[in-house]
């Protein structure tokens, strides 16, 4: 994939396509080439990732201390809907939003996590937090667009947006479900393997996924996209039963520590793919695992990414610089000098160039962990999130619809 997956954005668009668009056998028609709007990181067609992409890359220059350009944080706020909802972009913001544009909880917890961190934007982050609240399932979840069933990656990049926002996760619930329930509903018994599945099957079994599994540790733990480090705990399967959400968290991040363990990577598994590794998912699992505490569990993945990410991040753009970036502030290494590459400097050369240094309001220093320990939420916090949850280029085999992240990838939005 080429940016960080999503799976709740795939599940979207296989359905919306399979749904309104019978298989073709002649090619499609060739696509014009998109106009990249002025502000926007990335020169690739924004038409399914453009907010997803721009938050990500405004968050992981926040991250390094880094002041994004005035022009960049205004194409984002520009891209809100009324009603607070962001879409994966509209081309013509001086156009109102009508029924006809599909507002999605993914792009709009992104733009969240970017603007809460950034300071200075508390409208725009009160109206877009309002509108995921009435967007919530009665089971405390959220679907990627409304109205559609709760899934791992969704509910957890909402739920790093509740944190980002300074609202209790545990205490936004609807139907008496808060957003851990749906969460903890998709986390498979350790005898299953421990890990989060992406949303039921027809018949309600739940299958371990990798990319649900990154993005529900940080949901269980009450974390954003790009946490710093945890305090050190291993990873294991966390009991039977019921697990509470620091459990989920520990299980998760078991099955993606034994599932990295042979070649230091994850692969991808997105049907009509080649069977290639996942450089965005993998990014994704450094995060979640480093997150939860079990920074030795990512040591060789990240040492992986180091060496072989590289042209990867080139080809994909801002969203995957930032998923690394977000895997070397979590593990404490320095994104400025990962594997031969200042990954800063490549995410802010595929965007308007940022604020000068003496302008920036935040340092790169902060003591990591600190933050994940007082934001871990949720009834269960006694007891103890990353599209990516996630937008990026639709992929649906034999259909002619590309699809951060962006995860994660995706990404893997």
């Amino acid at each position: 994939m080429n940016v960080r997956r999503s799976a709740a954005v795939l599940a979207a668009a296989t359905a919306l396509t399979c749904a309104a668009t019978p298989a073709m056998a002649a090619s499609p028609s060739p696509s014009p080439t998109p106009v990249i709007p002025s502000g926007l990181y990335g020169d690739a067609d924004p038409t399914y990732d453009g907010v997803w992409r721009q938050s990500l890359a405004l968050l992981a220059q926040d991250t390094v201390g880094v002041r994004p350009a005035d022009k960049a944080v205004d194409w984002l706020t520009g891209q809100q809907c009324a009603t607070g909802a962001f879409a994966a972009f509209r081309a013509d913001p001086a156009k109102p939003c009508d029924a006809k544009l599909m507002v999605d909880s993914n792009s709009t917890a992104a733009a969240v996590q970017a603007l809460a961190a950034l300071g200075g934007h508390d409208t725009e982050v009160d109206k877009a937090v309002g509108w995921l609240k009435s967007a919530q399932n009665a089971d405390g979840g959220w679907g990627y667009a409304p109205g559609g069933a709760s899934d791992a990656n969704s509910t957890s990049v909402v739920i790093g947006a509740l944190t980002a926002a300074g609202e209790k996760p545990a205490e936004v619930v609807k139907g008496g479900h808060s957003p851990y329930d749906a969460l903890l509903k998709l986390a498979l018994p350790c005898d299953a393997g421990g890990a989060f599945a992406y949303q039921p099957d027809k018949q309600g079994k739940l299958t371990a996924n990798a990319d649900a599994t990154a993005a529900g540790v940080l949901g269980a733990l009450g974390l954003g996209m790009a946490p710093g480090a945890g305090r050190k705990s291993d990873a294991v399967c966390a009991g039977t039963g019921r697990a509470s959400a620091q459990q989920a968290a520990a299980s998760g991040a078991a099955y993606l520590a034994k599932s990295v363990a042979k070649d230091n990577h994850l692969m991808s598994v997105l049907p009509g793919a080649e069977n290639q590794p996942d450089y965005g998912n993998t990014a994704d699992a450094v995060v979640a695992l480093a997150a939860q505490g079990g920074a030795e569990q990512a040591e060789k993945p990240l040492a992986w990414l180091e060496k072989n990410s590289a042209a990867w991040a080139k080809q994909s753009g801002p969203a995957a610089y930032a998923q690394l970036i977000f895997a070397a502030h979590a593990t404490g290494s320095d994104p400025r000098v990962f594997g031969g590459t200042d990954l800063v400097a490549a995410l802010n050369a595929t965007g308007p160039a940022p604020q000068p240094a003496e302008n920036s309001g935040k340092t790169a220093t902060d003591e990591p962990g600190d933050k994940a320990e007082d934001d871990a939420k949720g009834e269960d916090s006694d007891d103890g999130y990353g599209v990516l949850w996630t937008v990026g280029v639709f992929l649906v085999a034999g259909i002619g619809i590309g699809f951060l992240i962006s995860g994660r990838r995706k990404q893997r939005p």
